[in-house]
């Protein structure tokens, strides 16, 4: 949570850094994407880090190191030290998600685990929706420098108990020492549920960045038709997360992720079919995004836990991998709607719908052909 909330926390106070700092707008901005920046390069690194060292120790580093740079930044007197610390803290703040599924893993059994990784996913989902809401309250409580105060006291206070655990709640130190993430990319059941995830998680998230340009900004709407889609999507994502397991259960793991993934998809295709036709309601667009959400709920945990366990005990590189591609997918696509924004739901839909089939394409596609 501590690595969404220092992106969606801070968000509020981006348009008072420049004159609190004697900066630009884009410089503003800089503070978001070197944050972006450092969390993907320290995927590569911790998952590295964790491969081969204490688990325990890497993370409680790294939610030390969390701690510094956010107090660090707090104190900041200029927008080039604040973007140059947000970098670093962005790496720090990358561990969990490297090093959360092996210690998931080695705590639970395979049920358990999934029931877990859907619940952890769960409370992910909640951060982007309330994290800005406590973030306009700090700032009008204080200023720009409270929430980094407040994300520093709290990576301190997650270090203690994470320094407390059991060893046997962490991976066997340099378990996974030998090899590296070349080896990883030639695992063909890694790659397909790693870009599967990747492809649904991205196409959804390409539209929740692109809601609020199109809704607000083209339509001109009022913002609380963003948030209303996205209180849906939430509300859905949630609820098909509890259906996941029973449905594991009863129709087996490669059957729910690929239902996921096409009803996903299907959402998708139906926001663009709606979108080629001329609406413009933004009810009908949030009623849409709910398969959309109901399939990534359905097929995430289990997608995530399969690309995993297809590491054969390499849990943080291939976390590390998948997630990296969530990111990169999700950047690349909202990187190619940009310049057709303005123009409405319709690119904005074709590029989800695009990176949504791509995930269905990758299950298929690179399914083991056994006679």
């Amino acid at each position: 949570m501590l690595g969404f909330a220092a992106t969606d926390l801070v968000l509020p106070a981006i348009p008072d850094l420049p004159a609190a700092l004697q900066g630009t707008p884009a410089q503003a901005q800089h503070v978001l994407a070197a944050f972006a920046a450092g969390f993907a390069a320290g995927l590569l690194l911790f998952g590295e880090l964790a491969a081969r060292w204490s688990q325990r120790a890497v993370l409680g580093v790294a939610l030390l190191l969390l701690a510094a740079c956010s107090l660090a930044a707090a104190a900041a007197d200029s927008l080039p030290r604040l973007v140059a610390l947000r970098f670093v803290q962005g790496t720090a703040a990358s561990a969990a998600a490297a090093l959360a599924p092996g210690i998931i893993r080695t705590v639970f059994d395979e049920r358990q685990a999934l029931r877990a990784i859907g619940l952890q996913g769960s409370i992910e989902s909640l951060v982007p929706a309330l994290a800005p809401i406590a973030g306009a309250w700090l700032l009008a409580a204080g200023s720009w420098r409270t929430s980094f105060l407040v994300l520093g006291v709290l990576a301190l206070a997650t270090a203690v108990p994470v320094a407390l655990l059991p060893g046997q709640a962490f991976p066997p130190a340099g378990a996974a020492r030998h090899g590296g993430y070349l080896r990883l990319l030639r695992r063909r059941e890694l790659v397909r549920h790693g870009l599967g995830q990747a492809f649904t998680l991205g196409g959804l998230l390409i539209l929740v960045f692109g809601a609020p340009a199109v809704l607000v900004g083209a339509w001109g709407g009022p913002l609380s038709d963003f948030i209303r889609l996205q209180i849906l999507g939430v509300a859905s994502f949630i609820a098909a997360v509890q259906l996941s397991g029973p449905l594991c259960r009863r129709h087996g793991v490669e059957a729910v992720v690929l239902a996921g993934s096409l009803l996903s998809a299907a959402g998708c295709c139906a926001l663009l079919a709606y979108a080629l036709a001329g609406g413009r309601d933004a009810l009908a667009v949030a009623l849409l995004f709910i398969p959309v959400n109901l399939g990534l709920g359905l097929r995430g945990p289990p997608g995530f836990l399969l690309a995993i366990v297809a590491a054969q005990g390499d849990d943080s590189r291939a976390a590390a991998l998948v997630v990296l591609a969530t990111l990169l997918t999700t950047a690349l696509g909202t990187v190619a709607v940009a310049p057709w924004i303005a123009r409405g739901l319709v690119p904005l839909a074709a590029v989800a719908a695009a990176i949504s089939l791509a995930s269905v394409a990758v299950l298929r596609g690179l399914a083991s052909r056994r006679p």
